[in-house]
């Protein structure tokens, strides 16, 4: 099984809006048109068997209708036999009603939520994280932020290493995932001052861009069953990803987990 960790959809009647203009701001023909179907064609091409969808809240009031897409992606994909659509939720620091919003979401069976600081214009570190991080960790929910270098904010990082260990200092959230192996475009830094720590490292967009040698490095000294494979398409192309990480000089084992085991345990995939 390969379960992809880490991609974006929308609404199809939004969809070709989004995707422009996303692609605009990041520089980079996208590899899908943004819809579920085409992400489940671009799926079966690459031989992954479940996309994780992840959503964000960029406005307190987008709550609900992101929800309500999500929990459609879900009633309607997540039981597929074949190329599964599982849709995370997504929450706004600044939502004072966080703690039964979050409440909610677990009732409501979603399996994690998506953070975006740099969309957000929170810090990773600002008390509303730290507060929001430690509601979800009191319900094992699991949180998975982008960490690093965004081009919509090009001259401001929201998630560094130091906010990360600075967080998990303070509040040890419980199966917090940092996308971009901890840091896009800066994993040195994250190589330095991450692995080891009490955190999940994805694999999206930076397995097209972070060296085979550095990336075998970060997987021993981090732990392998810490790492999960992923691709933040439309952003880069999945079955580009998989050929990549099936070439790769680790074990058959490492690669195991991080195709598919340590997504199945989070996240309790069947």
């Amino acid at each position: 099984m390969i379960i992809d960790f880490h991609t974006h959809i929308f609404p199809e009647k939004i969809a070709a809006h989004a995707i422009s203009k996303l692609a605009a701001v990041v520089n980079l023909e996208p590899s899908i048109n943004g819809c579920a179907e085409d992400l489940r064609a671009s799926m079966k091409k690459a031989g992954i068997d479940v996309s994780i969808v992840l959503p964000v809240v960029t406005d307190i009031k987008q709550f609900d209708s992101i929800i309500r897409f999500a929990a459609y992606i879900n009633e309607t994909y997540a039981s597929e036999q074949e190329q599964r659509l599982i849709s995370l939720a997504g929450i706004h620091p600044d939502d004072s009603d966080y703690k039964s919003r979050l409440a909610l979401l677990k009732h409501e069976g979603f399996a994690g939520i998506k953070l975006h600081p740099n969309y957000q214009n929170v810090e990773f570190n600002d008390i509303r994280m730290k507060n929001l991080l430690y509601a979800a960790s009191e319900i094992s929910l699991p949180i998975i932020t982008h960490a690093g270098f965004d081009p919509y904010t090009p001259d401001h990082e929201f998630c560094t290493p130091d906010m990360i260990l600075d967080v998990l200092k303070d509040v040890a959230p419980e199966n917090l995932i940092l996308a971009h192996l901890g840091s896009n475009e800066n994993y040195d830094e994250a190589e330095e001052k991450l692995c080891g720590q009490n955190v999940y490292l994805d694999t999206a967009y930076s397995i097209t861009h972070v060296s085979e040698s550095q990336f075998i490095r970060m997987v021993r000294k981090h732990g392998a069953d810490k790492i999960l494979f992923a691709t933040d398409c439309p952003w880069t192309e999945q079955q580009t990803c998989v050929e990549i990480l099936k070439k790769c000089a680790l074990t058959d084992w490492e690669k195991e987990l991080i195709l598919s085991k340590n997504a199945m345990q989070l996240l309790n995939i069947k």
